[in-house]
Order: structure tokens, then sequence, then C-alpha cells
């Protein structure tokens, strides 16, 4: 990052938060005259539009997260080194889960997670989304299938570079960790809830 222009990064940082924080789940759903807020599980995120209006509605609020993700990273890859790009694409990330726009509330960052991954650690993706699918089928639980896909992502960027052919250094592990402690976070309340229902349900 020695060689970097600071001033291009910083409008990079800025402009990947501010494109992470608009939240299609929230415009669609007002558009469709739904509050997610009062819907389902209250969160602007794909999944709770897929309830409020329907599975294509949550699909494409998927999709538009994604890329939410991949753009700002792809240009980033573009334009500044590697390590820079991570941070770029980590503010992406960053600004969907605390969203100015929704008065610091956002959505849980998997969708945004997995754009930027497949621009920059597309190698981490396979078990991620192994993981992920296999949670959801066995469990019918989507927030619970995005827990263990972060969980997966730990080790597998410890351990593994993000492009084939390279071993993993400081500047991709501290990114996959930023997104694992990111997703997890947003999921804590979720962990919650389940961790009390099956308490009141065994007594």
């Amino acid at each position: 990052m020695s060689d970097v222009h600071w001033p291009t990064l910083v409008a990079l940082v800025l402009g990947a938060y501010l494109l992470g924080a608009v939240s299609p789940a929230a415009t669609l759903a007002r558009w469709r005259g739904v509050d997610l807020r009062a819907s389902g599980s209250g969160n602007p995120g794909a999944t709770n539009v897929g309830r409020a209006l329907g599975p294509r509605w949550g699909v494409l609020v998927g999709v538009l997260d994604v890329i939410k993700g991949a753009l700002p990273a792809a240009v980033a890859l573009a334009v500044v080194d590697r390590p820079a790009a991570y941070l770029v694409a980590a503010a992406a990330v960053l600004g969907h889960v605390t969203s100015p726009f929704l008065r610091g509330r956002g959505g849980k960052g998997v969708a945004t997670s997995l754009g930027v991954l497949l621009v920059l650690a597309w190698q981490w993706v396979g078990a991620v989304v192994v993981v992920f699918v296999v949670v959801v089928v066995l469990t019918r639980w989507v927030a619970g299938a995005s827990v263990a896909a972060a969980g997966a992502l730990l080790p597998v960027s410890l351990l593994l570079g993000p492009v084939w052919g390279t071993s993993a250094d400081w500047w991709s592990r501290g990114f996959g960790l930023v997104l694992v402690v990111v997703v997890l976070g947003r999921h804590r309340t979720n962990l919650l809830l389940r961790w009390m229902a099956r308490r009141a349900r065994a007594g």
C-alpha cells in the first residue's frame, strides 16, 4: 500500500461505503407500500423481503446486494493494489450493515460479503457456499446457515490465499476476519432468540 495514491483510496472507500449503505430492500419495500421494520424479522435484507413481498423480490434484493459488494471491489482492484482493495471492499460491507440512510440500521452483510469475495477472494467462495447450502437444506434456517458459512470462512481465509496458487498473507487474513466478525456480529440477535426459544421449549 506504500505506492497507493491516498486521495484516490479515500474517495474509493467513501464511495464504497455510501454505495453499500443504499438499501435495495428498504427501497423496493417502500415502493411496494410495505414497511420492513414492521414485517417479519424487521431486517432490511433479502430474506425478509422474500417473506414480505415474495421470493422473486427476495432474489432481486439478494442479487443487488451482491452487486453492491462486487462493483466497488472490482473498481478498487483495477485502480489500486489488492491490500487497498480489501479496505474498499470492507467499507462496502460496513456501509450495508450500518447504513446512515436507515439511521444506522442495515442488513446482515451476507450477500454483500459474497459480492466482495467473488471479486477479491473467489477461492474461498466454494467452501462457504457449500456450507451455507447444506445447513439450509438440513435446517431450513437461513440465519443459522449464514453463521455456519461465516464460521467456515474463518479457517479458509487463514489457510488459503484468495487466488488459486497463492498463500494467505496478513492482508487477506485480516480481510477474512473482518467479514467473519461483521456477519457473526449482525446475527447475534438471531442466535440469542434461537437459544431462548430452545430453552423455553426444553423448560
